[in-house]
């Protein structure tokens, strides 16, 4: 039995690196994804695979499998039952640790036991009739098998059923007389409970206000109760005895594996119930193909996750667009009027290649991307007084350790730089350090309102949000593949200053 992780295909691979807190992680919205995608899960700590991209393409195609296995329903239910049968078993060792009285705990300690018997025998017959493809479940359904065959496990198993059948079988009575108590042992006396329900059956007449009081159903138990316990385990020291052994034998019944299972699985199993709602949306989702030597990429109906997740319970549509990279091509120059969705496809580009480097179907029907090492975002950020900084040292600066640090595995997200300043200086510092970045051979998206960015070499490829053309006030929030039209910096100057033709009509009207 040699199974260690459904995460990782290798079990001394080293934890990937934390990006929770990166510049990037926030700029994305995927602070906002992740917090979404394990709201209820706390109990998991999930977060840290979440904030984990990965650098290996083997260990992606691995958690592919899973989670395409995964997706069969019946499947998923049987894992899931297993782990709120694992929680239960939490739930029991917790009341242990917090109760006082020594049977009481002991009982619980017994019933967390069976309960983790019967959840791992069920769970190796589900998988032993399950069929599966991928090789991480597979080896973990081998491990289960070899583990419910083993001598520790069939020995937790017996001896639970042992203690649990001998203590089933112990009868007490208590007779209560003049504020003491007595125990001892039940000899068939007669309960006459029944009598009682019977004799006063006949003087019942229709409905009556019930003045039984329902008592709160407590895993406690007060001193009476323990004193009683206590005269009962006197009583039959056989029973008791036993108890005690199999605590003392067991006290760490639950297998590592199988608790690190219980936690990883719930990574594909959170993602996959996320998105489903998109799902149920007609909002396409796929495996990407990974790419490690190429820059070729492309995306068919990708759409910004973060922004259509506070969308979906609404009436507003999602707008999905496409994008390819192709030979040299490295750069993805996007302008066009202000409002029309250049921000958001920014972020769809880099959520869509985290979300693959996570092993996770990305959202958009079918995509080709690339496998970074790390990604930069260089997004708008408040003037922050402690720094001394005005805000054109401050893009300065960023940039400049933006570019110290990445790589030609690199992707660089610039979203509208150098809006602090004049346009003849924008476009010459954009042009200095659009070259910086075509040497270091990165993948980039760049939103600007300086068109002539997208035509400084084969390297830039044009992209532009499109408007109504009836009606150019309209954003359709579509970016489309075509040569700028130069007039995306005059209309937002034009806007800015409320001298849109509509602007100065609805002037001259009032």
């Amino acid at each position: 039995m040699s199974f260690k992780s459904i995460l990782f295909i290798n079990s001394d691979e080293t934890a990937p690196q934390q990006v929770e807190g990166s510049a990037f992680f926030h700029d994305l919205n995927l602070d906002q994804i992740v917090d979404a995608l394990i709201a209820g899960k706390e109990e998991y700590d999930l977060k840290p695979f979440f904030c984990a991209p990965l650098g290996d393409v083997e260990t992606i195609r691995y958690r592919h499998e899973v989670m395409q296995d995964l997706e069969e329903e019946v499947l998923t239910a049987q894992v899931k039952r297993f782990a709120e049968k694992m929680i239960i078993v939490r739930r029991y060792l917790g009341m242990v640790e917090k109760l006082y009285f020594k049977y009481h705990k002991k009982g619980w300690f017994l019933e967390a036991a069976l309960t983790y018997c019967d959840a791992v025998n069920n769970l190796a017959r589900d998988l032993a009739s399950a069929n599966l493809k991928s090789r991480g479940l597979s080896a973990f359904r081998e491990y289960v098998a070899g583990y419910v065959r083993s001598p520790g496990f069939q020995s937790l198993l017996t001896e639970a059923r042992t203690v649990k059948n001998g203590l089933s079988r112990v009868r007490y009575c208590v007779v209560i007389q003049s504020g003491k108590f007595k125990v001892m042992r039940y000899a068939g006396e007669t309960d006459y409970s029944v009598e009682v329900m019977q004799t006063f059956e006949k003087f019942k007449q229709g409905a009556v206000k019930d003045y039984r009081l329902d008592l709160e159903n407590r895993s406690g138990m007060n001193h009476i109760e323990a004193k009683i316990l206590e005269f009962v385990a006197r009583l039959y020291p056989e029973q008791f005895d036993a108890l005690d052994r199999f605590f003392a034998g067991h006290e760490l019944f639950v297998d590592e594996t199988l608790r690190i299972f219980d936690r990883e699985i719930q990574f594909y199993i959170t993602y996959l119930e996320f998105i489903s709602a998109f799902k149920r949306k007609k909002l396409a989702f796929c495996y990407p193909r990974i790419n490690t030597d190429s820059r070729d990429v492309y995306v068919h109906d990708g759409f910004d996750l973060g922004l259509s997740h506070t969308l979906l319970y609404t009436e507003n549509p999602v707008i999905c667009n496409d994008f390819s990279l192709q030979g040299p091509e490295r750069i993805i120059v996007v302008s066009g009027p202000n409002q029309g969705g250049k921000t958001t496809f920014a972020r769809m580009f880099g959520q869509l290649h985290y979300l693959a480097a996570l092993g996770c179907p990305v959202p958009a029907r079918e995509a080709r991307l690339f496998l970074f090492d790390r990604i930069f975002t260089h997004f708008a950020r408040e003037e922050d007084i402690r720094n001394l900084r005005g805000k054109l040292q401050d893009d300065l600066v960023r940039i400049h350790d933006i570019l110290a640090r990445s790589t030609s595995d690199s992707i660089l997200i610039m979203n509208e730089i150098f809006t602090s300043t004049t346009l003849h200086d924008a476009v010459f510092l954009s042009k200095k350090i659009m070259k910086r970045v075509m040497e270091t051979d990165s993948l980039c998206v760049w939103v600007t309102f300086i068109d002539e960015l997208s035509r400084l070499s084969e390297k830039t490829v044009s992209m532009v949000s499109t408007v109504v053309p009836e009606n150019p006030a309209i954003r359709t929030f579509k970016i489309v593949r075509k040569p700028a039209d130069g007039l995306a910096y005059a209309l937002s100057i034009a806007e800015k200053h409320h001298l849109t033709y509509n602007q100065i009509m609805e002037r001259i009207k009032s």
